[in-house]
């Protein structure tokens, strides 16, 4: 299952991980976010114990959306030692995401 990121532990999960991070930034009421959510929470499983995967809810954590410039949801940030490195704004199919995990193994 996907972890839920929050402004409390984000640095600790996203930031100072050695692996690479996939963020989904999302909202209840979004409804491109709830296409793309099952598709995250299958990318969970898939990298399960190789990349950490995450989403933030920006309604509940406006600090880390803010930090990011997230204005648009879904986008999906793609970090590696702590920097974004990639990103894909709105649905897309999982072999998007999975191609953009696999390039920072």
């Amino acid at each position: 299952m996907a972890l839920e990121l929050t402004d409390a532990n984000f640095e600790e999960l996203v930031e100072k991980s050695d692996k690479p991070v996939l963020v989904d930034f999302w909202a209840v009421w979004c409804g491109p976010c709830r296409m793309v959510g099952p598709i995250v929470e299958e990318l969970s499983s898939d990298y399960d114990g190789k990349a950490v995967v995450g989403k933030v809810d920006v309604d509940n954590n406006p600090g880390v959306a803010a930090k990011f410039g997230i204005r648009n949801i879904p986008t999906i940030l793609f970090f590696k030692n702590g920097e974004v490195v990639d990103k894909q704004v709105g649905a897309a199919p999982k072999q998007t995401f999975s191609a953009k995990l696999d390039a920072l193994m």
